[in-house]
């Protein structure tokens, strides 16, 4: 489904403002077009009077001196308007905003397996075009089988519901810029007396494909349902939900989080009749001035516990309890699981297996949901030699798998400390492989009273760009008991010169 507002501009000013929509004055918005003043928007009234898009600004209010002119806001119309198609994932869990011809004004809606909740396509239809036009907006729209046909058919034969077998019939008697074309393109089809869709059916495509490129072809394909084309939804679509609805609106932020541990249970017994756990959670509060709040949280592992849910919402909205604002009052609120895995039952009870695991879980959680995903991190091994590739950081609540061949060796000597990267230093040691005998780093000298190694180290052959240059490890110990991890990258040899020695971390 496919939704067309085409005086969203000035629907949404006056929405914005309720005296444009007392006052009976033409509204018009304008913006400044090579030098010019030019009307880039009208409503009714406005176009009525006679005015149209891309006329001068001089001339529109000659024609019309009670004009009521305001220069166009585009980031504010887009930023509403996106918040406006986040409104509608009440009525369809993908809804992604169409920017073929603007960053406004077109919906799109995957109603495949939602219309029959509205009682057929052309009931969902009826009830949201009605929906919108009780709000005051002006809107128009269409079903079909493609993005492309609803587009069409959409703005420029609305009220329709056209299956896959009708879409050649339905399309070949619109104009052909309901293909999404440029004006370049519309303009050089209009020339060679291509005026509708039919009249490309059955024509040469290597000599279209030559003359307008492939974009036309494709407009066309995607139109007749030939190539598939997918939308981009802007909110996580919900593998499983649960929602509510409010006979009246709730405005407290507690109201919401007893709301949704109530969804909580039923999005638990979901997950649970499957044999499933999520990972991801979802809360959408729909407010009554067509806003979408979304709070998103992650768990370390999957889960479907009902308490383990309304706490990790709980303990993201101590977080953000300053920036609540429900407006007048939110009507909705659903509660949404991705990131869906098989999920075994657990056995609870005398013979249960307690390692601590779940604990540090759930303390994960409640930390990531206060302080933020990012902010809590765990340590994960890489299938790397180098040392400072081989470990890296990755959120605790997003871990990936590990990889058995990363694990390092526990009879290697490691350092405590990793310098974040390694420091030059200036050494003196025996020719060729003599350990170090002293060290001067960051301007501080060191004699070793000891120290062993070497541990040689290769970069990996793989990694562009390296060389071959390899490091020998040393492990030295200072006459204060102070113990280094240095090493020395390269070999002695008469035509390199001396090799380059480096600090690399501190035992304790």
């Amino acid at each position: 489904m496919v939704l067309h507002l085409p005086r969203w501009a000035t629907d949404c000013l006056k929405r914005a403002d309720r005296r444009l929509g007392a006052l009976p004055l033409p509204l018009a918005l304008y913006e400044r077009q090579q030098g010019a003043m030019r009307l880039v928007a009208l409503d009714a009234r406005a176009a009525g009077a006679g005015l149209s898009e891309g006329q001068s600004l001089s001339d529109a209010r000659a024609l019309c001196p009670e004009l009521d002119a305001r220069e166009i806001d585009r980031g504010m119309l887009t930023s509403v308007f996106a918040d406006f198609a986040d409104w509608h994932s009440n009525a369809s869990p993908i809804v992604s905003v169409l920017t073929d011809s603007m960053p406004y004004g077109d919906l799109a809606l995957d109603i495949t397996g939602v219309a029959h909740l509205f009682g057929g396509e052309n009931r969902m239809l009826a009830h949201l075009t009605e929906r919108l036009e009780m709000l005051g907006f002006t809107v128009r729209g269409a079903v079909a089988g493609s993005v492309g046909a609803a587009w069409a058919l959409a703005r420029f034969a609305p009220g329709q519901v056209a299956g896959n077998e009708d879409l050649p019939d339905v399309l070949a008697s619109l104009p052909v810029a309901a293909l999404r074309l440029d004006d370049a393109q519309v303009e050089g089809l209009l020339q060679m007396g291509l005026k509708r869709v039919g009249q490309l059916y059955g024509r040469d495509r290597g000599a279209l494909r030559a003359r307008f490129g492939g974009t036309l072809l494709n407009r066309l394909d995607q139109a007749l349902g030939l190539v598939e084309e997918r939308v981009t939804p802007r909110l996580p679509i919900p593998e499983r939900h649960a929602e509510r609805r409010f006979a009246e609106p709730v405005t407290l932020i507690d109201d919401v989080m007893l709301t949704a541990r109530d969804l909580g249970r039923q999005l638990s017994a979901q997950l649970e009749a499957e044999g499933a756990g999520a990972q991801s959670f979802h809360l959408f509060l729909y407010r009554i001035d067509h806003k979408v709040m979304t709070l998103s949280v992650n768990a370390a592992r999957a889960t479907r516990e009902a308490g383990h849910i309304a706490r990790l919402f709980a303990n993201r909205a101590e977080r953000l309890s300053g920036e609540f604002d429900a407006g007048f009052g939110i009507e909705a609120v659903r509660l949404a699981a991705t990131s869906v895995s098989p999920l075994d039952t657990t056995q609870i009870g005398a013979f249960e297996t307690d390692d601590g695991a779940a604990d540090l879980d759930r303390l994960y959680d409640r930390m990531a949901s206060r302080l933020g995903p990012l902010a809590v991190s765990r340590q994960k091994f890489v299938n790397s030699h180098i040392p400072e590739r081989a470990v890296t950081l990755e959120p605790a609540v997003a871990r990936t798998p590990d990889d058995p061949q990363a694990m390092p060796d526990a009879g290697l000597p490691r350092p405590l400390r990793l310098l974040p990267r390694p420091e030059q230093i200036e050494v003196v040691a025996e020719v060729p492989d003599g350990p170090p005998a002293r060290m001067v780093w960051r301007r501080v000298a060191y004699r070793f009273a000891r120290a062993s190694g070497p541990e040689r180290i290769g970069v990996e052959w793989w990694q562009p760009g390296e060389g071959a240059l390899t490091r020998d490890y040393y492990v030295a110990e200072d006459e204060e008991g102070r113990r280094f991890w240095l090493y020395r990258e390269g070999l002695y040899a008469v035509e390199t010169g001396r090799p380059r020695w480096f600090m690399h971390g501190l035992f304790a």
